[in-house]
């Protein structure tokens, strides 16, 4: 539920803050004709993330057994490396954002209603289609169902909540400390997800040693249980956890937590090495 909630919440608020955004810069230069232009590019991103979403879970529940591991770990892998970019590009561009899309939303308007929906679903179908996918391997390596949504409907509901409340100025928080502590969260919740899916390809085959357990407790902790299920979802946390998922796991949240928090000249020093 926990790390549903973070998904949710962080990635929901970007997308509510890059419509904030939109709609604030038509109203403010007294474009609200173009506003319907706007929302419909909004709400055709919405259903491609949700068309996504149901994708991989019709072809997930349509696989074999072992076509359904080597599609888990592989979306695994993929979703991982477009949190990670999103992590970062959010952090470089932040500052930027507003201007980069007032630029956008200008161009788009002197073209016509058409350009500017298409703004808007771009903006937000990166949020949505990374959300989507991302959402679907976290469901997986949390298990419980009923939980996972739960988290998801309440993030979803916060983030929808303050970004109005920030449009309406009612609401004040600090932007930059929320996306860095989202981004820690996120990352956690991404080594998860990639130690899932490291376990999955040596299911298939694809990645050696998959019974060199660095520990197996389900003698005490079933893998059914609650606070498997929680420190899975949102640390990573196996039961059985082989050596190999241990050393990607550990070695990803390294790397990446020292780089992420790292100031923006050594942080750009360490990805460009």
């Amino acid at each position: 539920m926990l790390s549903t909630f973070i998904i949710a919440l962080r990635e929901g608020l970007e997308a509510a803050l890059i419509v904030g955004i939109l709609v604030a810069y038509l109203v403010k230069t007294e474009r609200r004709s173009h506003l319907k232009a706007l929302w419909t590019g909004v709400a055709t991103a919405i259903a491609a993330s949700l068309a996504l979403g149901a994708f991989l879970s019709f072809t997930s529940a349509e696989l074999s057994s072992r076509g359904e591991e080597l599609f888990a770990g592989t979306t695994s892998f993929v979703a991982v490396a477009l949190v990670t970019w999103m992590v970062f590009w959010m952090k470089r561009t932040a500052r930027s954002l507003r201007d980069e899309l007032h630029g956008k939303a200008e161009a788009a308007v002197t073209t016509g209603p058409v350009a500017l929906a298409f703004v808007a679903f771009f903006a937000v179908a990166r949020e949505g289609l990374e959300t989507s996918l991302f959402l679907y391997t976290n469901f997986r390596t949390v298990g419980a169902f009923s939980t996972a949504t739960l988290g998801l409907v309440l993030g979803l509901a916060l983030a929808v909540g303050l970004g109005f409340g920030i449009y309406k100025r009612a609401v004040k928080i600090n932007l930059s400390r929320f996306f860095t502590y989202s981004g820690i969260a996120l990352i956690i919740v991404a080594a998860g997800v990639l130690s899932y899916g490291v376990h999955e390809f040596q299911e298939f085959g694809l990645l050696p040693a998959p019974d060199a357990f660095a520990w197996d407790v389900t003698a005490w902790m079933p893998k059914e249980s609650f606070i498997a299920a929680f420190l899975g979802g949102t640390i990573g946390f196996d039961t059985t956890t082989s050596w190999l998922q241990l050393l990607i796991w550990s070695s990803y949240l390294v790397a990446t937590l020292v780089t992420y928090l790292a100031p923006a000249k050594k942080a750009k020093t360490l990805l460009a090495a």
